[in-house]
């Protein structure tokens, strides 16, 4: 089977191709890659993709010129496009019935809806699965309604964008003010009440309307931790695979809830990340619209949404559309860092 996978400079589609390639037995797998970007590493690692291309940027104007090419020339069955501006793109392309190869996308509605953090969080609002936050423009001059709002110790980062973008705890006006200074590239911000609690993922799959799988996981510490003043870099060093139904309901609740505000069939991957308070309740703090960087590792403990989203593209007749929410061995941790391929083993065999 020929995939196309796009923006391979990013840890997300090097990760789903080695779900594909290390924990998939469903068809041989050759991957051509694509980054706008000759000096990513994707683009040369023979072992995960047999050619690699650099392309224009989606929104330029002769990107799908080259992109159509390149499927034509290489067969291709499938895409798998992950980078947000890209899944932005290719969204809006097959609502026009133009895609050049099939590929597995939300609707470019709920697509830019979950980009835009602010938009997401006051459609939320009202189902009380959200912190208190509130929205503002890196222009402001007046601090006092943020802090009125929010009091001290609050979080703050860009509305949109991914990796933390942005984001830093904030006790004081002085340290906002001088926050939004020395992020120029950041043109909103969005403030929401400081979350000290675990910090949760949970994946759905759907298709055709209908919720098929899902999985919960937990980041605990993060990757060059030391680089980001917050500490979240959105690449998780050590995190948890854990069997949390309760979390799936809260996040198949907001995604309804969304999909019916828009008025659309459900469909799509989604990654619905939590935040809980003091006392171990909840919070959406985001939901990307594609995969994040440790698929692999679910894919190593048994969950290859991966392999899943390729099996409904090809419409594999043998795949069991009941829902099924991955259950993972207690006590599963992983642990990545660069360059390196996970590791899986039970917290209780960490060293001491």
């Amino acid at each position: 089977m020929k995939i196309l996978m796009t923006g391979v400079g990013g840890p997300t589609p090097r990760s789903f191709a080695i779900a594909l390639k290390k924990y998939s037995f469903y068809k041989r797998f050759e991957i051509i890659a694509t980054d706008i970007n000759p000096l990513s590493i994707g683009l040369y690692q023979t072992d995960l993709f047999s050619k690699g291309y650099v392309v224009p940027r989606c929104t330029d104007a002769n990107y799908w010129e080259v992109i159509e090419k390149i499927v034509k020339e290489h067969q291709i069955d499938y895409a798998v496009i992950l980078p947000e501006l890209e899944v932005l793109e290719w969204s809006k392309r097959q609502m026009e019935g133009k895609l050049p190869c099939p590929a597995f996308l939300p609707h470019p509605e709920i697509a830019a809806l979950l980009v835009d953090k602010a938009r997401m969080t006051d459609m939320l609002e009202p189902l009380g699965l959200v912190p208190v936050s509130i929205e503002f423009e890196r222009s402001i001059v007046d601090l006092s309604p943020i802090f009125e709002k929010l009091k001290n110790n609050f979080w703050v980062r860009s509305t949109s964008g991914t990796s933390g973008l942005g984001s830093l705890l904030i006790d004081s006006e002085d340290s906002l003010k001088n926050w939004i200074q020395i992020n120029p590239g950041v043109k909103t911000f969005i403030g929401s009440t400081y979350l000290p609690g675990r910090n949760l993922a949970c994946k759905l799959l759907y298709d055709k309307g209908k919720l098929l799988r899902a999985a919960c996981g937990e980041r605990v510490n993060y990757i060059m931790a030391k680089v980001s003043p917050s500490g979240i870099t959105g690449n998780t060093s050590f995190g948890r695979l854990l069997n949390e139904p309760k979390l799936v309901a809260l996040a198949e609740m907001a995604m309804n809830h969304l999909f019916e505000k828009i008025g659309i069939e459900p469909q799509g991957f989604f990654t619905v990340d939590f935040k809980e308070d003091a006392n171990g309740t909840p919070y959406i703090t985001e939901v990307n619209v594609r995969h994040v960087a440790f698929t692999q590792c679910f894919a190593a403990g048994g969950a290859n949404f991966a392999e899943d989203t390729i099996r409904l593209l090809d419409q594999d007749a043998t795949f069991d559309r009941n829902f099924k929410m991955y259950e993972f061995t207690e006590g599963l941790i992983f642990l990545r860092d660069v360059d390196s391929l996970p590791i899986l083993m039970k917290e209780s065999e960490l060293l001491k």
